[in-house]
């Protein structure tokens, strides 16, 4: 049976707290990658039980859900329409989990953007 992108988009959104709880979404070649601003509000168990969904785990602040090669973009642009969150690349995802875990004041939050620019242009 084919996956209903749209429907797992749905239930992966369901899951995870509001929009008010996302703070980037990208994907890779197999996993959606969401940094969420309370992990606490995540439904992990329903989440790991969506149709598509192959596994779920948290890495150095990103939440990350596997579906898979050639599902992943599909079920990616039904969750970006579904949810209204701006998309972005793994380097957005990655720039704002390092703003989330390192960044408390202006000072900081400046601190974590001039090193990772830096860095990306090495």
């Amino acid at each position: 049976m084919e996956l209903n992108y749209r429907k797992c988009a749905e239930e992966i959104f369901a899951t995870l707290g509001g929009k008010e709880n996302i703070i980037s979404a990208a994907h890779c070649a197999t996993r959606l990658r969401l940094v969420i601003a309370d992990n606490s509000k995540v439904d992990v168990k329903t989440l790991e039980n969506v149709q598509g969904v192959q596994g779920v785990f948290n890495s150095s602040g990103q939440l990350q859900i596997i579906i898979g090669t050639g599902t992943v973009n599909k079920v990616y642009d039904e969750f970006i329409a579904i949810s209204g969150v701006t998309g972005g690349s793994k380097d957005d995802v990655k720039l704002q989990q390092l703003l989330k875990c390192h960044g408390g004041n202006n000072s900081s939050r400046h601190l974590v953007m001039y090193s990772y620019l830096s860095y990306r242009r090495l």
